[in-house]
Formats: structure tokens, sequence, C-alpha cells
């Protein structure tokens, strides 16, 4: 299965902010979206999602033959977690599985999710108020990951977390990449390093792919930076 970008456009007033994205994501890799804060890789996730209106081009999937992306096919993992406060994490689990049964494949316990996402048994039944933001994001990933979509959109999900919490998510994401398309976006070029199997800038507003032999090697660590210091 592939997402297929076919030039896509958008602008906001004058500022081309997107301009001609052409590009192909595979099913199971893991792509680091790197760039500088404000090089649009949110406004990216959100014309993918749907969330904003494209000025030009047009995406799809390809796995058979092609087809328009549906709203079930994506799930987005925003960089602000937003749950609802006023129900204890097991109710929102509850609650997200009664209303996607029709979606969930190989529907697991409750107990079961929260073991995979590593939430302590005694935070199960807190009021999502009283998560730490880390452990809202977490919620937050779990519920994308129970639905189960083709193409799984990542916002810097891992910057609040600490660095115990970030391995844990990072092992989890590489155990899940083969069934979806995974899109990471950050502006840490050692994370992404570390988790990604392949490193996409987008820089003055198109994405290019930077090819790479080792992902330790300091030449190409520098050739990233050089490309970023472009924007």
């Amino acid at each position: 299965m592939k997402l297929i970008i076919e030039g896509l456009k958008k602008n906001f007033e004058k500022k081309e902010v997107l301009k001609d994205i052409n590009f192909e994501f595979e099913k199971g890799k893991i792509y680091g979206l790197l760039g500088r804060n404000g090089a649009g890789k949110t406004t990216l996730f959100n014309c993918l999602n749907e969330d904003l209106p494209v000025d030009a081009g047009k995406f799809f999937l390809k796995d058979k033959e092609l087809r328009k992306i549906e709203s079930d096919d994506i799930g987005y993992v925003l960089s602000t977690p937003n749950v609802p406060e006023f129900l204890t994490g097991r109710e929102f689990l509850k609650f997200f599985i009664e209303i996607n049964k029709n979606r969930i494949k190989n529907e697991k316990t409750i107990d079961e999710y929260f073991d995979f996402m590593k939430i302590d048994k005694d935070d199960r039944d807190k009021l999502l108020k009283d998560y730490s933001h880390g452990m809202k994001n977490k919620m937050q990933m779990l519920v994308n990951i129970i639905a189960n979509p083709s193409i799984l959109l990542f916002d810097e999900p891992l910057t609040s977390l600490d660095i115990v919490v970030q391995e844990e998510m990072k092992q989890m994401l590489k155990s899940i990449k083969k069934n979806h398309i995974i899109i990471f976006s950050t502006h840490i070029i050692e994370l992404a390093l570390d988790l990604c199997d392949e490193i996409v800038i987008l820089n003055k507003g198109v994405l290019e792919k930077i090819d790479k032999n080792d992902l330790n090697n300091t030449k190409f660590k520098d050739k990233i930076i050089e490309a970023l210091k472009e924007e």
C-alpha cells in the first residue's frame, strides 16, 4: 500500500507554505518528516486529514487499485493532546471502543490495551484531567492505534515524554509499522534518526527525501542540518 501525493499546494494569503508536494509513502516504514518550526509540517498533516482545504493537487491510496482516502484511513495524533478530561482513562477507552466497534479488528480487553501502551494500573481509573501531558499524549496515541487506520500521522507526539517513556513509545511504533504507513514529524534530528526508516525534509515548501547509508554517520546528519538551514 502507498500514500501518493501529487502536486499538493497550500497558501495562506500570499505565503506559499506547500508549493509543490510530490511524494510516495509506503506501508511498513516509519518516515521522519523533518523541518524547522513553521516549515509547514502541521499544515501538510492538516491537508492530508482534510482539516484544511488544499489549493491544488491530490492525494490517494494505492493498494490493488487507486482510491480516495476516507476518514477511517487516517489516524492523526496532535502535538497537543485532545482528550475528554471529565472521563477516566478506562471510561474513555470503553467509550471509544463502543463507538468504533465496526472498525476495530482483533479487539482486546481494555486492560490489554493499557498494558500495550504501558499505562500503570494505578492510573487507569484516574480522571484524564489528572493525567500529565505525556500520559494524555499516550492515550491519544492509543485510541488512534486501536482504530487501526492505514495511515498514522504523528505530529511531534514524543516531545513531552521523558526519556524512558520515549523509548517505550519508539519500540511500540516500530512494532506496529508493518501494518501502517507512518509519518512522524519532528524537529529533533536525533529522534528521527533513531526511530525512522526514511528521512524526508520539508524545505521551501517541497518534500525532499534524504538518502542514507548509515543513520549514525556524522556526514549524513550534517547534510540534514545544511538542508534545514536553507529554509
